[in-house]
């Protein structure tokens, strides 16, 4: 990824983080998405602390799924370890990446979890 592209998705995260904020009722899910892996985190912002997180490099799955079917599973993870929580509804933080392919993957696991957002 060139410092570019990498610089204008950090331009539109900063534009989307104006507007979200995380509560101690409703934290933030944050998506970070490589080109190999993909990473979620529910953070409170009040707090400053991240409650809960997920990644593809934890889960232990097949070497022939796909990235998407990862991103889903990651997902579920998240939702299954905030639901123990306490946590049921939360704020989608898209991380400057079009809400397309893994993060929509990652958003529609977390709800089939049992999130709110």
């Amino acid at each position: 990824m060139s410092s570019l592209s990498t610089n204008k998705r950090k331009i539109r995260h900063l534009r989307v983080r104006k507007k979200i904020s995380g509560t101690t009722e409703s934290p933030r899910l944050s998506i970070f998405r490589s080109n190999k892996f993909i990473y979620a985190q529910i953070i409170n912002d009040v707090e400053g602390k991240t409650v809960a997180y997920a990644s593809s490099r934890d889960l232990k799955l097949k070497e022939k799924s796909s990235k998407s079917e990862i991103s889903n599973e990651v997902g579920k993870v998240l939702a299954d370890k905030a639901i123990s929580l306490g946590i049921k509804k939360v704020k989608f933080d898209r991380g400057g990446y079009l809400y397309h392919g893994r993060v929509k993957n990652l958003a529609e696991g977390a709800r089939e979890g049992g999130l709110k957002f």
